[in-house]
C-alpha cells in the first residue's frame, strides 16, 4: 500500500514532470549540439526572418530587413520575439555560440514550463488523472523535445501561451473581479504581439467566458456587469496592439494591425505550381524567387501583388483549391500529406516513433472531442475551439508540423481525455455482466420478519414461511 501511494504521488507530481521535461529537452539539445561545429550553431539557426530582424535591431537599424539585405522597415513579423532575440544579441553578441545557447535555454524553459498550465487546465476539465497524463505526454512528446533546438523562433513560447490562455479562460469564467478580466485581456494582447496566428480562437473563448460568467450571476447588481467585464478584456487586448499598429501605419501608410506577410504565405500555397494544365508557366515559383522580388519591389507593393495573384488563382481553380485544402488538412494533423509513404521511407526507430506519435495523437484527440461532447462536459467549447478554429488559417495557406505546435498542448489534452474516456467505457462494459449469470438462484426465505421488495407490476406483500399472506 505504501509503495502504491508513493508511485501515485510520483505519477501526479507536477514538479517531477517538469523536471523530466527539462531533462529530455536538455539531453536532446546536448546530443544534437555535439553533431555540429560551434561556428555553424553561431550563425545558421539565426538565418531566418526572426534572426535577421533581431540582427537589425541589435545593430541599431530598428525593426527592419527580414532577409538580411537592407530593405528598410518591415512588418513581416510581430514584434516581441525579434526584440527578445535582439536583447540576447546585445547581451551575448550577434551570431555567437553564447547567443545560440541563451536562446536555446529560453526555448527549453518555455517548452518545459508548458506542463504547468496544461496540468492545471486538465485538472479542472477532467480531474487529476487526466491532468497528470497530459503533463507526462507533453514532457515526453517528441515534437516538444525537438523543436526548442531546431527552431530559434516563437514556436515554443507560443505553445506555452496557448496552454496558459486555455487555463486562464477556464479560471476566468468563475471570476467576478474586474482585475482578472483586465489581466486576461493583457495576456491575449501579449500573445498576439508574439504570434498573431493564435488570434482566431480569441472571440470564441471570450464569449464563452462571458456567457458562463453570466449564468453564474445571482443578484441583479452583478448581472448588470456581465457585459462590462468582457468588454474591458477586449479593450485591453486592443490597447496592447494599438502602438504597433500605429507604428505600421506611420511606416507603410496603411492599416496593418500586427504583421504584413499573410499575402506572401497565401501565394506560396496557392500558385500556378499546383496547376498541371498551365502551359505557359514562366518557371517554378519558389520561396527564394519571391523573396528576390520582395527585395526589388519593397514590402508594400510586393504584398499587394502577392495578394492579387493568390486570389486570382483561388478563384480560377476551385477544384485544385479543394484538393490543396485536403492535402493541407492531412499535412497539418499528420505531419505529412502521405503518411504511409513517410512510414515506408523512415530509416530509424526514432523517426518511426515521431511519425507514429503524430498520427496517433490527433486520432485520440478526435476521440477526446467526442467524449467531451457525449458527456456534455461544461468545458468542451473552449477546449474544442483550438483544434477546430486555429488551423483554418493554415488550410488556406500552407502548413507543417511546426505550425501545429502552438496547439499541441491542447491536442494532447484532448488525446488524454479520449483515452481516459475509452478506458472507462471499456471497464464499464467488461464489468457489466447479465444479472442472470451473476445473481444466485431464488431460495426460500426462512426469516419470518423479512419483507422482500415485490416485483414490478405486483402488490407489495409480506410473506411468511408458511406461505400465508
Amino acid at each position: 500500500m505504501f509503495m502504491n501511494n508513493g508511485l501515485r504521488r510520483a505519477a501526479t507530481s507536477l514538479l517531477l514532470i517538469v523536471m523530466i521535461a527539462l531533462v529530455t529537452r536538455s539531453a536532446f539539445a546536448w546530443y544534437q549540439e555535439r553533431q555540429f561545429n560551434p561556428q555553424v550553431l553561431s550563425v545558421v539557426p539565426f538565418q531566418t526572418e526572426t534572426g535577421h530582424i533581431a540582427y537589425s535591431i541589435a545593430s541599431g537599424k530598428g525593426f527592419t530587413s527580414p532577409f538580411q539585405r537592407d530593405t528598410g522597415p518591415t512588418a513581416w513579423l510581430a514584434p516581441v520575439y525579434p526584440y527578445l532575440l535582439a536583447g540576447i544579441f546585445r547581451l551575448f553578441g550577434i551570431y555567437t555560440i553564447h547567443s545560440f545557447f541563451a536562446a536555446l535555454v529560453l526555448n527549453i524553459l518555455f517548452s518545459a514550463g508548458t506542463c504547468v498550465p496544461i496540468f492545471y487546465g486538465g485538472r479542472r476539465i477532467a480531474g487529476l488523472g487526466v491532468a497528470s497524463a497530459v503533463a507526462w505526454l507533453w514532457a515526453l512528446f517528441p515534437n516538444a523535445i525537438i523543436i526548442p533546438f531546431e527552431w530559434i523562433w516563437d514556436t515554443s513560447l507560443s505553445a506555452l501561451l496557448v496552454a496558459t490562455l486555455l487555463w486562464a479562460t477556464l479560471e476566468l469564467a468563475e471570476s467576478r473581479r474586474v482585475r482578472d478580466w483586465c489581466f486576461y485581456g493583457l495576456l491575449w494582447g501579449f500573445a498576439l504581439l508574439i504570434n498573431p496566428a493564435i488570434a482566431l480562437p480569441f472571440p470564441v473563448l471570450l464569449a464563452w467566458a462571458a456567457y458562463r460568467n453570466r449564468t453564474r450571476e445571482r443578484s441583479s447588481a452583478w448581472a448588470s456587469a456581465w457585459i462590462v467585464r468582457p468588454a474591458l478584456a477586449a479593450a485591453m487586448t486592443i490597447l496592447c496592439c494599438v502602438p504597433w499598429t500605429i507604428r505600421n501605419y506611420v511606416q507603410f501608410h496603411r492599416f496593418i494591425p500586427l504583421r504584413s506577410n499573410f499575402a506572401f504565405e497565401l501565394y506560396i500555397g496557392n500558385n500556378e505550381n499546383y496547376d498541371e494544365q498551365h502551359r505557359f508557366r514562366p518557371g517554378a515559383i519558389t520561396q527564394d524567387r519571391e523573396i528576390l522580388r520582395y527585395l526589388h519591389m519593397g514590402e508594400t507593393a510586393f504584398m499587394e501583388e502577392e495578394k492579387r495573384k493568390a486570389i486570382a488563382f483561388i478563384v480560377a481553380h476551385p477544384r485544385i483549391e479543394l484538393w490543396l485544402v485536403s492535402q493541407r488538412f492531412a499535412d497539418f494533423w499528420l505531419g505529412t500529406a502521405s503518411p504511409l509513404a513517410a512510414f515506408r521511407q523512415a530509416d530509424s526507430p526514432w523517426l518511426y516513433f515521431i511519425l507514429a506519435f503524430n498520427v496517433v495523437a490527433p486520432l485520440c484527440a478526435f476521440l477526446g472531442i467526442l467524449v467531451l461532447l457525449a458527456t456534455k462536459n461544461s468545458y468542451a467549447l473552449p477546449v474544442v475551439t483550438f483544434p477546430v478554429v486555429f488551423p483554418l488559417l493554415y488550410y488556406v495557406t500552407h502548413t507543417s508540423l511546426r505550425y501545429r505546435h502552438p496547439i499541441d498542448p491542447v491536442v494532447l489534452l484532448l488525446a488524454a481525455i479520449g483515452v481516459h474516456g475509452l478506458w472507462r467505457w471499456c471497464t464499464r462494459k467488461i464489468s457489466k455482466v447479465p444479472a442472470a449469470e451473476t445473481s444466485p438462484p431464488n431460495t426460500p426465505n426462512t426469516n419470518e420478519n423479512s419483507r422482500p421488495v415485490a416485483r414490478a407490476g405486483r402488490e407489495r406483500r409480506t410473506v411468511t414461511t408458511d406461505g400465508r399472506p
